[in-house]
């Protein structure tokens, strides 16, 4: 296995108004993580899990900062993995193939661990260790936050 699973787990999109748009999701008949709120939540889709967080708090972990007119757009992939400590081996490895590092993997206060690297034309990902993350044997999200 590769030091970054080749996995697509996580598209998190930096929310401004975080109960509309978890209303209008709710909406669609998406069934929303059982442990969702105001300051993150998700659904569930096929596999990924679309989650919403504060674009403020997104921005801090994932762009250093940088204002939407920067270039960044508010939108992150994450690709997690199985153990805490395989957020530093698959960073180190995207780092080593061309990434460029946007934040070290860091322990985090939802419980997990991460780190975010860019791809060498800016898209955000997030290396990621969730204690709720459940993968099926081909590395599909299966369960999350619940």
């Amino acid at each position: 296995m590769s030091a970054v699973p080749s996995r697509l787990s996580v598209i998190t999109l930096g929310v401004r108004d975080m109960p509309r748009l978890r209303r209008f999701y709710r909406d669609l008949g998406w069934a929303e993580a059982p442990s969702g709120d105001d300051d993150w939540t998700g659904f569930l889709l096929g596999g990924v899990l679309l989650a919403l967080y504060p674009w403020q708090e997104l921005a801090a972990e994932a762009a250093a900062g940088e204002a939407p007119a920067a270039g960044w757009p508010g939108i992150t992939l994450a690709c997690n993995v199985d153990h805490r400590d395989q957020v530093d081996t698959a960073f180190t490895a995207a780092v080593a193939a061309g990434a460029t590092v946007v934040a070290e993997p860091t322990d985090r206060s939802w419980g997990g661990r991460s780190a975010y690297v860019a791809d060498p034309e800016g898209n955000r990902w997030e290396i990621a260790w969730a204690p709720s993350a459940r993968f099926d044997e081909r590395g599909a999200l299966t369960g999350f936050g619940d």
